[in-house]
């Protein structure tokens, strides 16, 4: 025990934890092997004087009052303050001395100090060290594994290469990432992707949990959106310098895409920035997704025109919004379309009306008209008027 100082700056640097964390680790093992040596109802504290370079274990008396039932009784009754229960504590009246009995071993006691005696450890014996071992080994390990957690838990979002190591049967691929290591769910790949030991992967941090039988679990994905968030700002340096921004994303994994951007600068033109030139930039990150198709949309904070420009490549000829009722329901957005735009809404196999649905979070209805052709538009109209009055556009987007 001359040597705890020592011990704990070592275990500190060779476990990569603060020295703090050791110390607490330490202190908390030591409390909990003087309650399994001595006795679980008293009450033990312990403390790293680095100065004196010495580990202090010691029990803990507090002063109480001289007519305090808890110098007497062995079960006291407590209440439960949110449920208004009674329960039971188990007390041991040697946690607590008398003020007057106090005052004798020190006349500057209050009510409510304790008095301090002082432990030896050493003198419990081997099987108080191995006990010591075992909760101190338990507590390092947790430090561990939290520091760990938060480590990776807050690159959730963020690209990792790693190469797999392993795939099970049910074609989950598995990759060393540092110290933990990380699966691919099939799930999170995108369809047709199939990976063997040795193939190096390209994913976004999904999820961080613990596993009883693997331990710490980071998961990975192809399939989240932000992964093409991801991968579009390592290929676009206006992304990366925020000058760009990602408002929205959707994806319908190696389909199709869509992501709506914005600029606060008047020089940068968004899209043609993420597209590159000759669409340089948008194609290598749509052959990383195995030729997922991104389309990319101006951002709108007005609803209406979002989801206007959510559809395209279709007309949209007017959109109105309906509230919700329900706070875990879209709100919805009726659009109304020309019948020969119903086909460019809809998209092949329903695609783009789903992908702009995701987009703006709201649930999309279709209001199909009958266009109005040229010669019904020439009978009719034998003159033309120009006007500028523009109130008739205001219905478009109520």
């Amino acid at each position: 025990m001359d040597k705890i100082i020592d011990i704990v700056d070592s275990i500190a640097y060779e476990k990569g934890l603060k020295v703090s964390e050791v110390e607490e680790a330490l202190q908390e093992s030591l409390i909990k092997t003087a309650q399994k040596m001595i006795d679980e109802t008293l009450i033990f504290d312990a403390n790293i004087n680095r100065e004196e370079r010495k580990l202090n274990l010691f029990q803990k008396i507090e002063v109480v009052a001289n007519d305090d039932i808890r110098l007497t009784a062995q079960t006291l009754k407590a209440t439960n303050e949110e449920t208004g229960e009674e329960y039971d504590i188990v007390n041991n009246k040697e946690n607590f001395i008398s003020l007057d009995e106090a005052k004798k071993i020190d006349p500057d006691l209050e009510l409510g100090d304790f008095l301090n005696y002082d432990l030896e450890f050493e003198s419990m014996g081997r099987n108080a060290a191995t006990i010591l071992f075992s909760n101190l080994e338990y507590r390092l390990q947790r430090h561990i594994e939290d520091n760990l957690f938060n480590k990776y838990n807050s690159q959730i979002g963020k690209t990792i290469n790693s190469v797999v190591t392993s795939v099970d049967r049910q074609e989950n691929t598995f990759m060393e990432i540092g110290e933990v290591r990380a699966i691919l769910p099939r799930k999170n790949r995108i369809k047709g992707e199939i990976f063997k030991v040795g193939d190096s992967i390209k994913a976004v941090v999904k999820a961080v949990r613990v596993d009883k039988q693997h331990g710490l679990i980071v998961e990975v994905s192809r399939t989240s959106p932000k992964f093409l968030e991801a991968l579009l700002t390592l290929e676009v340096p206006e992304l990366k310098d925020k000058r760009i921004t990602i408002e929205a994303s959707a994806r319908i994994p190696g389909a199709r895409a869509k992501i709506a951007i914005s600029t606060t600068e008047q020089n940068i033109d968004p899209i043609g920035a993420i597209v590159g030139v000759k669409g340089v930039r948008i194609n290598a990150v749509s052959e990383q997704l195995n030729g997922e198709n991104i389309d990319c949309i101006d951002y709108s904070p007005i609803p209406e025109i979002f989801i206007s420009r959510a559809l395209s490549p279709a007309i949209v000829n007017s959109v109105k919004i309906e509230k919700s009722k329900k706070q875990d329901e879209k709100d919805k957005a009726i659009v109304t379309i020309n019948s020969d735009q119903k086909g460019r809404a809809i998209g092949r196999v329903g695609l783009n009306i789903r992908l702009a649905s995701m987009l703006t979070k709201h649930e999309i209805e279709l209001n199909e008209i009958d266009a109005v052709t040229p010669e019904h538009q020439n009978s009719s109209n034998t003159t033309e008027t120009k006007s500028t009055d523009t109130s008739s556009l205001e219905a478009l987007f109520k």
